[in-house]
Formats: structure tokens, sequence, C-alpha cells
């Protein structure tokens, strides 16, 4: 696997975490490497200012509600497919960029994205019983985990940057 398919995995499981983190931190980062790969594409608008600054505040809009006691399971089936789309779109912006097939990078990224939705919930769970902390507590812990996962993956990298072809031989 290449170092993009990487990328699309860790930032589609931060779509399982914060469906909305993901979008918004690859969004900014492509704010810095603005690849021309996605001139003409449907998937352009990722890499502007103003749709950044939209998901970044989906992102904290997600954040708040996620502590309501309201607030549905991740894996129910409208927040498991949000999460999904997330991913997806997160997946199929990085292949683009790479001049892969972006159905490819959604479907790595909608898989990637279910399945950090899973584990983040049993996760969530367990901490919760264990810990006998309410779940908004350890709801706001698994948020700082989330963005210090997401800002690893993003900030300081090249996430959104296109990657040298791979020869094959």
């Amino acid at each position: 696997m290449t170092k993009y398919h990487w990328q699309t995995v860790g930032m589609g499981a931060l779509a399982g975490f914060r469906s909305m983190t993901a979008p918004a931190l690859l969004s900014s980062n492509l704010l810095t490497y603005h690849p021309q790969a996605l001139a003409g594409s449907p998937l352009r608008y990722m890499q502007k200012t103003w749709v950044a600054g939209g998901f970044k505040l989906l992102s904290v809009g997600e954040t708040i509600g996620d502590k309501l006691s309201n607030a549905p399971d991740r894996i129910a089936a409208g927040g498991l497919l949000g999460r999904a789309a997330s991913g997806a779109l997160v997946g199929a912006t990085i292949f683009r960029i790479n001049h892969d097939k972006t159905l490819n990078g959604a479907v790595l990224g909608m898989l990637a994205a279910v399945s950090g939705s899973y584990l983040s919930y049993f996760l969530r769970k367990r901490m919760t019983r264990e810990s006998g902390l309410p779940g908004g507590i350890v709801g706001s812990f698994e948020d700082l985990l989330a963005l210090g996962f997401g800002l690893a993956l993003t900030k300081g990298t090249d996430v959104g940057k296109p990657q040298p072809r791979a020869w094959n031989l």
C-alpha cells in the first residue's frame, strides 16, 4: 500500500470517530497544497476557504451535539451512514489528488470510517463503564483523542499533497 492509501485509512477511521473532523482537517490542508488534480473535478470545492470554514463549524457542532443525552449512537443507521459518507469523501479526495480512481478511494475511506465507528463506539462504552465517569466526560476525552489523531495525520504532513507516482515494474 502506498502512503496515500494509509492516509485514506487514517482519515477514514477519523471520520468514524468524528464525522466532520476528517473533512475539516483535510479541507484545511488543501488550502496549503491546492493540488491541481482537483481542478475541474466535482471535488474541487474541498480546497475552498468557505468549505474548510463550514466543515470546521460543523465539526464544532458535532462535538457539542455528541454530549447531549438524546444524541443517537454513532452506529445507528443515520449516524453510520453520515460517517461512511464522510469517509468516502475524504478517501475519494485523497485518491483524486494522487491521480488514482476516486471510487477506490471512496470505498477504502468508507470501510475505514465504518470500522472506526464501531471501534470508537465500543471503546467509549467500555471506557464509560470501567471508569465510572459520565459519558459526556469520556466523550470529551474522545474528542481530544480524535483531534490529536487528526492533527497528527494532517498538520506537518502532506495529506492533500500529491505523492510521486509509484513505478510498477
